[in-house]
């Protein structure tokens, strides 16, 4: 969802909010999309399977090119997909809040909601996944093979459990917004770097998955600022400094050895350059608000952004296991492979990626019925207690944490097969307003 910027005013009513809403900022469509589609072209281009007498081969003809660690401070894009999770996340929590006059808790509302819409598309993959690496490891594929098979497969699963628990805070993250939205930031970013400095200090890798909360939230509290409107009554010239200013500082902090300059080492954990990255991010977009907002005009470029914008998620879910599996295929049917980085490889990227898409689609289309949106409630029913909330947001963010962390096996699959659905089911039940009342406060009515 997104929204025409506008002052910092948060709406009142329902029907203030629904007329905001109304008059939809179609950049922000624009940019989730292209971020989905620039994380499928980044993979494409990464991953190169040859074949020839020694055997398959897999490398990584981008990672070669003399120019990739530079390439990253652009195509690194994951912090500006949680500024516009952050500008959508506002525009839906605003709206939630508006429509608790009809009852119900609008934190326990918003919470259930976005993890619904966040983990429904999910669950088949999930299934997929458990079956086959079940038959996989049945059929005696050997072990070195199906790891790194998997390790591809499960890569970008981080975001679901990044994104999740970024979902959870947004009632709390608003109230602080209202209140202190430069302190909240700042506070964010000091904690950021004191959780970095932990890690460095004690080389305790681990320690540095706390950073998923204060670097994400960080970029998030950004998309609540553009909400507000706050960059676009910014000068050009102001933003340009600013952007400026915030990769001149990624210089010193990625020449010192504490930080990498290639900015998809400092993803996963999530690390402080990020956080300028999306500074920098958030102020380029403003830039360029104006001829994206014409682009966005045009018939055609919302039939694009509609097409892939509608299954974004899916399309991120399926795009690696999608991948892998037609380059197995290929290679079954004695396809001819170029070399991975060669001038016919290249040649070959760009039909490869039109491929891919459109066999996510097809696989969009196919489980669409696991993308649709949980319903509003209805006057005097309310989403359950918080303590059927938290066991829900265990069951769905817990599996996606632990494939960050442990990355995917059969085993890892076979759990989020069967947790995430029990999870979806915990969240989207509903409950009479009396029954749902608890003795723990609701941490974000406003």
């Amino acid at each position: 969802m997104s929204m025409q910027q506008a002052g910092a005013t948060p709406t009142n009513t329902a029907q203030d909010v629904r007329g905001t809403i109304a008059q939809r900022d179609l950049v922000v469509d624009l940019i989730r999309t292209a971020c989905v589609v620039l994380v499928v072209v980044v993979h494409v281009t990464m991953v190169g399977v040859g074949s020839d007498e020694s055997g398959i081969r897999v490398t990584s003809p981008l990672q070669e090119l003399p120019w990739y660690v530079g390439a990253t401070w652009v195509g690194q894009v994951m912090p500006l997909f949680f500024v516009v999770g952050g500008f959508a996340s506002a525009v839906g929590w605003r709206s939630t809040v508006a429509r608790a006059g009809h009852g119900g808790d609008p934190a326990r509302d918003f919470v259930a909601t976005r993890l619904v819409r966040l983990f429904r598309p999910a669950v088949p993959l999930f299934v997929v996944l458990a079956v086959g690496l079940g038959i996989a490891t049945a059929v005696g594929t050997p072990a070195d093979l199906l790891g790194e098979l998997a390790f591809g497969i499960g890569s970008p699963l981080w975001f679901l459990a990044a994104y999740g628990i970024t979902q959870c805070c947004v009632p709390v993250m608003a109230r602080l917004h209202a209140r202190a939205p430069w302190r909240t930031l700042l506070a964010l970013l000091l904690l950021a770097a004191a959780i970095d400095s932990v890690r460095l200090a004690s080389g305790i890798a681990e320690v540095g998955l706390l950073n998923l909360g204060p670097v994400w939230l960080f970029a998030q509290q950004l998309g609540f600022l553009w909400v507000d409107g706050w960059f676009a009554r910014r000068s050009r010239l102001l933003l340009l400094g600013i952007a400026g200013l915030a990769y001149a500082l990624l210089v010193p902090l990625t020449s010192v050895g504490l930080w990498a300059p290639d900015m998809l080492q400092d993803l996963n954990p999530p690390m402080l350059p990020l956080a300028f990255l999306a500074v920098g991010q958030a102020c380029l977009v403003q830039l360029v608000h104006a001829p994206l907002t014409r682009l966005m005009a045009t018939r055609p470029a919302q039939a694009v952004v509609f097409l892939l914008g509608r299954d974004g998620m899916t399309i991120y879910l399926w795009h690696l296991p999608l991948f892998i599996l037609l380059n197995g295929v290929g290679l079954l049917v004695g396809l001819p492979f170029p070399s991975p980085g060669s001038g016919v490889w290249w040649a070959t990227r760009p039909v490869a990626v039109v491929v891919l898409l459109a066999a996510t689609l097809g696989v969009a289309r196919l489980v669409r019925r696991a993308d649709r949106p949980l319903p509003r409630l209805t006057p005097g029913s309310d989403r359950p207690a918080w303590s059927v909330l938290a066991a829900g947001a265990v069951c769905t963010i817990g599996p996606a944490f632990a494939v960050m962390q442990l990355h995917l096996s059969f085993p890892l699959a076979l759990v989020g097969g069967v947790a995430i659905p029990l999870g979806v089911w915990l969240l989207t039940r509903t409950v009479p307003a009396e029954e749902a009342a608890t003795p723990v406060p609701s941490a974000g009515r406003m």
